[in-house]
């Protein structure tokens, strides 16, 4: 019989969007080490699909605060069990500082886990690949300068087709625009990246479908394999 007090249940504060919740899901339980059911980690999600949309409250175009709403969802995560929280959004990560005070259980940062992971992988220039929201605030860009790595970010043309891909095509369920992901990566790759960050979980679908290869670092999949560890479990299979 298992020891479960050896092991976290996991609080997943999800639905910002949907399709990236459910696919973090499916990674946890993919690239987890079992041999049965009762291996797995214990999970309890939330998918508060409603929660008003980040970016546009962090760039001024919206005054619906997202915050109050992820707050509530992390009391109901952590009222249902959940002994450590994760963010399957890189955008509400500007709301972390203030989140995890009134929270009061741990909460895996996806940014600077994913930093950690190309300062671990000797990488000095990552180019950033994210919401205009991630980018404005420098949520990436404070968490690089203080581990020593520079960050590329797409001109203000490209990053609107990266806005396109993410709000236009991978949320709305249609196929993401490859030509035009294309066009911004190949900028980036020509400023002298060591690695693409996929710094939105959206994009994170791209590597799913196939589309990506090595040269890209996939924050979701960074946040899966520290997830598992965390929760007391070995992580396998991760192309990594």
């Amino acid at each position: 019989m298992l020891d479960e007090k050896n092991f976290k249940t996991l609080g997943i504060l999800g639905g910002l969007g949907p399709m990236a919740t459910v696919y973090f899901y499916e990674m946890l339980t993919e690239h987890t080490r079992v041999s049965c059911d009762q291996e797995h980690i214990n999970i309890i999600i939330s998918s508060r699909a409603t929660t008003p949309d980040r970016t546009a409250y962090i760039l001024g175009k919206s005054k619906e605060n997202p915050l109050p709403v992820m707050v509530e969802e992390a009391h109901r995560l952590v009222s249902a069990g959940a002994d450590v929280i994760v963010l399957p959004c890189n955008t509400a990560h500007y709301f972390y500082d203030e989140l995890s005070r009134a929270t009061g259980v741990p909460i895996i940062n996806i940014i600077t886990e994913t930093v950690s992971y190309c300062l671990q992988n000797g990488m000095k220039k990552i180019g950033l690949l994210a919401t205009e929201g991630t980018v404005q605030s420098q949520a990436y860009g404070n968490v690089c300068k203080n581990s020593g790595i520079s960050v590329a970010y797409p001109c203000r043309e490209s990053q609107k087709l990266i806005n396109e891909i993410i709000y236009d095509e991978i949320k709305q369920g249609k196929d993401a625009d490859m030509e035009k992901f294309g066009r911004v990566a190949y900028e980036l790759r020509g400023q002298g990246c060591d690695t693409l960050v996929l710094g939105c979980t959206e994009l994170s679908l791209l590597k799913k479908s196939g589309h990506l290869g090595k040269y890209y670092t996939d924050s979701l999949e960074v946040l899966a394999a520290v997830t598992i560890e965390r929760c007391g479990k070995t992580p396998v299979g991760f192309d990594l």
